[in-house]
């Protein structure tokens, strides 16, 4: 639900990949509580649009504003500090390792201040603060009781809850979400869905997403990219009414759907 307050503003965000242009002034918006969706077809410039705002493409040009102030575009280090957290593709966690321990390596800014002098029995407190934090995290994904257990020994469901408590452990205020349902069953998805809703009270939300009953179901409103260029925004009925996005993305099919 959209606010007054704007916790992410990224105006006329431009990125080039030598001569091919990822993203064309774009423009958008996300204020607290709200799930935002931003959906289009494989290679529009979605993931480009989180990478930038992690730090992890350089920018042409464009502007931001976090939390209602204009920032530089940030370097990864930075994301903590400014209350921004994401999740990857796939859930890109360590296998060997456990999964309290995967989520404690999700507060970047405290392995670098204290989890790895931690683990090499030099900051206890250290250490023990970023336990409570992860099992914070994983009680919020109901995945606390296998804290313990490792990673390689989960089913693939299991790790997409693990890789989201991995980017809550930084207790974001505004959380990035790319593909969160990508290779679940149906019923996994309805419980994806949930999560989402029950995340977006504490922070809001941005999501990339192909599952487009996903994308209907929690999301408040929508930016569609094509190309690069965002060709339509609005409410979910909106978009899905909308001539543009049902050629290049939805097709009729969804109207009626």
């Amino acid at each position: 639900m959209e606010s007054n307050s704007t916790l992410l503003s990224i105006q006329n965000l431009s990125v080039n990949f030598g001569g091919l242009k990822a993203l064309s002034h774009v423009s958008l918006d996300l204020h607290p509580g709200e799930v935002v969706g931003l959906i289009g077809p494989n290679g529009a410039g979605k993931t480009t649009l989180f990478n930038a705002v992690s730090g992890l493409v350089d920018v042409e040009s464009g502007s931001l504003r976090v939390h209602d102030q204009d920032r530089p575009w940030p370097k990864p280090h930075d994301l903590v500090d400014l209350g921004i957290s994401r999740t990857l593709q796939g859930v890109g966690l360590f296998p060997d390792l456990t999964v309290l321990e995967n989520v404690m390596l999700g507060a970047t800014k405290f392995v670098e201040s204290g989890f790895i002098r931690a683990s090499l029995g030099f900051d206890a407190r250290d250490e023990a603060r970023l336990r409570t934090r992860a099992m914070n995290a994983l009680e919020r994904v109901y995945a606390a009781g296998i804290a313990h257990r490792p990673v390689e020994s989960l089913p693939y469901p299991t790790t997409k809850r693990v890789a989201i408590a991995r980017a809550l452990v930084s207790e974001p205020k505004i959380l990035l979400l790319d593909e969160p349902a990508g290779g679940l069953g149906a019923q996994d998805i309805d419980w994806m869905n949930g999560l989402i809703r029950n995340l977006s009270e504490n922070c809001a939300i941005l999501l990339v997403e192909h599952h487009m009953d996903v994308v209907m179901s929690v999301c408040h409103r929508l930016y569609v990219l094509n190309f690069g260029e965002v060709i339509a925004h609005g409410s979910v009925h909106e978009v899905r009414q909308n001539p543009a996005v049902i050629a290049a993305y939805l097709g009729s099919g969804a109207v009626s759907a």
